[in-house]
């Protein structure tokens, strides 16, 4: 699959397209936008300072991962904390809803150091709902996988507070758990999540992503019928030009701020849905850019099944956010409620030798689309003629 060239036929129809959301916009509760006049969340409550008045403030706590090591507090703050920009991100350290590790000072410029806990106080939003159960794939003394379901975020948001990964393995495991996510999944995007214990076993695989000895693999109903064959799609990939979205990527050149990126794909399925064509394709990322799965595939063609970021037009991705198109309406626009990504299999290798395969089911909903089982693949050399 060649950057000038197309995959295949893309759906017809209406979705993906733009219509004007409902009336008068609704805007999401901005942090501190209610309580401005709170310039300590934590000043009224004397030694304890964790306990949030209630109905109030959400605490959230932010662990410096090996891969945030040396950030400005403010970079690291606004990376952590979707959607926020390091101008508002230094307004909530003015009103003091940030709390810095022991005898560390708080200043935007601050570096912060792998291991240390940030805790943030945001007031309490109204959260959407999410699925809060996640399966364990595999554990052993220093790795754990699990299958994330789609719709629940990784870490906390704009949007989501409680209702995260992170949060729910504090519920289950403790707030002193030992676990370290080494990488991340969109909230929308299923399977499988790695993480390592804290420690040795968390800067190897830190060391191994860095190192590109990591391979992933992902499912993706696209829309559009694509003709077999494996194809590789190497698009230089940064901010989306003329986009609206912040968080938005596109192809850009590197001469102008783009970084290099480059997808394996290969259909293995084909079918229907809503009376357009659809097909099952496998994605191997062979670098990591952010959202370069989605990006790649929406630019040459075949948006994947669901995507609201990048299977939609911005404004009404922008009106998703600010409240005036609901997650619902802006599924039905884009053909399937959640995105049909999903990170089918991980091989990494184990901090004490050899290395680790771990796959994640297809899931049912997706399944329901074009039926699918991830062991009925080859195993993970797959694509071995494009090395």
């Amino acid at each position: 699959m060649s950057a000038s060239a197309g995959p295949g036929r893309p759906g017809a129809g209406s979705r993906g397209t733009c219509a004007e959301p409902g009336a008068s916009p609704g805007a999401l509760p901005q942090a501190g936008a209610a309580r401005s006049d709170v310039a300590d969340p934590g000043a009224s409550r004397g030694a304890d300072a964790d306990a949030a008045p209630e109905g109030e403030w959400v605490r959230v706590r932010l662990e410096v991962e090996p891969t945030a090591h040396g950030l400005r507090l403010d970079v690291f703050l606004a990376r952590k904390i979707g959607r926020l920009s390091r101008a508002r991100v230094r307004r909530i350290l003015a009103r003091g809803q940030v709390r810095p590790p022991p005898r560390v000072p708080l200043r935007p410029g601050v570096r912060v150091r792998a291991g240390q806990v940030w805790t943030l106080w945001r007031p309490a939003p109204r959260e959407p709902s999410v699925v809060r159960s996640y399966a364990v794939l595999h554990e052993d003394a220093d790795l754990l996988a699990v299958d994330k379901p789609s719709g629940l975020p990784v870490h906390p948001s704009a949007r989501y507070h409680q209702g995260t990964l992170t949060a729910l393995m504090r519920e289950r495991l403790g707030a002193d758990h030992p676990w370290i996510m080494s990488h991340r999944l969109d909230r929308e995007t299923s399977g499988v999540l790695l993480l390592a214990r804290r420690g040795a076993a968390a800067a190897a695989v830190a060391r191994a992503f860095q190192e590109r000895r990591v391979r992933k693999e992902y499912l993706a109903i696209v829309r559009g019928e694509l003709a077999p064959g494996v194809r590789r799609i190497e698009l230089p990939l940064g901010p989306a030009r003329d986009s609206i979205v912040r968080i938005k990527m596109g192809p850009r050149p590197e001469s102008d701020g783009g970084r290099a990126a480059c997808t394996d794909v290969e259909p293995l399925a084909w079918g229907s849905h809503g009376g357009e064509p659809v097909t099952l394709v496998r994605a191997r990322p062979r670098t990591g850019r952010q959202h370069q799965i989605r990006a790649h595939l929406a630019a040459v063609g075949a948006p994947i099944l669901g995507d609201k970021l990048y299977g939609a037009c911005d404004r009404d991705f922008v009106a998703m956010t600010e409240g005036r198109l609901t997650l619902e309406e802006l599924g039905a626009r884009v053909g399937l409620a959640r995105q049909a990504l999903h990170a089918a299999r991980i091989q990494v290798p184990h901090p004490r030798g050899g290395a680790l395969t771990v796959t994640a089911p297809w899931p049912a909903e997706l399944g329901a689309v074009i039926p699918w089982r991830v062991e009925a693949w080859g195993g993970p050399e797959w694509g071995s003629a494009l090395r």
